[in-house]
């Protein structure tokens, strides 16, 4: 069985019920999620070793945190115990032309006042064929960009494969700090995973003749930006998602991936979202499932986006589908009938 080892932070989630705006009443639920730790959860539900690695206070949210991905039998075995306090973030879904809105409250969380020392990257990586992480953890400040660059070279050194979904997020760092800090880590990293807005936030490679606001999407573009990635930094892959916003309610969604040689674009499709939050992670985590499973490059884009079409109709971060229902749809079986 292939083994992944995904690191990053693991966040308590506050959303109204349904639709609704914050405070509209007063409920809301409470779930767990975060970019890597989606992934995690997709690739356990999907039957590979996942091993998530975080830092998380001994009290109970964050052993409910850590019991959340016991749940889908993510290895939380390397998980370090410390700290204060778990990062919240409220999610507020959007619907029709309201866009969703999240609100960070993640200061001082365990993960973000974390220290070279908690982590053995020789012992986490023992046995392990593919690392992940996300834009968004060095982004938390610079010891964790600092522990980042410390696991992608122990990963490189072991021969670990290496997947990095860029991910900007701008509440978090200016994109200067993002430029300077992906940069040196991206020299690590053998699979580049962005979407139509992370090549130009954080490395300034624009897509020619796009507009994502008005729902225009050039496929020669998105070559180009590839091909730049590529060159840069040396990807062996770089899968590009593209997401057509119709309104905050449906979305056109398919993906591009470049292998050094093809450009293989998936098909496209017209989803009516649930919940779109984790969708790169399930687009992520489905690309890593496909490259381990030794699929094709076309077959590859293929399955990541199908699994990343079937996360915007599930709640929560976490994408609860199995290989077979992915399987299903990428082989053309979109129709929603149900099942008897």
């Amino acid at each position: 069985m292939k083994k992944v080892v995904t690191f990053g932070e693991i966040m308590l989630r506050l959303a109204p019920n349904g639709y609704y705006r914050f405070f509209q009443n007063d409920q809301m639920q409470a779930t767990f999620g975060g970019g890597e730790a989606n992934v995690a959860v997709s690739l356990a539900n999907f039957g590979l070793d996942s091993v998530y690695v975080t830092k998380l206070p001994k009290h109970a949210i964050g052993e409910a945190a850590v019991n959340s991905l016991r749940y889908f039998g993510v290895d939380t075995s390397k998980i370090v115990r410390g700290g204060d306090r778990v990062g919240i973030y409220y999610l507020e879904k959007g619907a029709s032309q309201r866009g969703s809105v999240c609100i960070y409250d993640r200061a001082h969380s365990a993960i973000s006042e974390a220290e070279s020392s908690d982590f053995n990257w020789n012992e986490i990586f023992d046995g392990a064929d593919w690392f992940h992480f996300t834009g968004i953890t060095p982004a938390l400040g610079e010891n964790v960009a600092r522990i980042c660059l410390e696991a992608c070279k122990a990963a490189k050194a072991l021969g670990v494969k290496i997947s990095c979904d860029l991910n900007y997020r701008g509440k978090l760092w200016t994109k200067e700090q993002a430029k300077r800090t992906m940069s040196e880590l991206c020299r690590f990293v053998d699979v580049c995973i962005a979407n139509e807005e992370d090549a130009k936030d954080v490395f300034g490679i624009e897509a020619a003749n796009t507009d994502i606001y008005g729902g225009k999407l050039d496929r020669e573009g998105y070559r180009s930006v590839a091909l730049q990635l590529a060159n840069t930094f040396g990807f062996e892959k770089v899968a590009i998602t593209l997401r057509t916003s119709i309104s905050a309610s449906v979305n056109d969604w398919a993906a591009l991936l470049y292998d050094g040689n093809n450009y293989c674009f998936s098909k496209s499709y017209h989803m009516n979202i649930v919940d779109r939050v984790g969708g790169g992670d399930s687009f992520g985590a489905g690309l890593i499932y496909a490259i381990l499973s030794g699929k094709s490059s076309a077959d590859s884009i293929e399955f990541a986006v199908a699994a990343s079409a079937l996360k915007h109709s599930v709640e929560g971060d976490f994408n609860r589908v199995s290989v077979l229902e992915v399987e299903k749809l990428a082989g053309g079986d979109g129709s929603g009938r149900v099942q008897r």
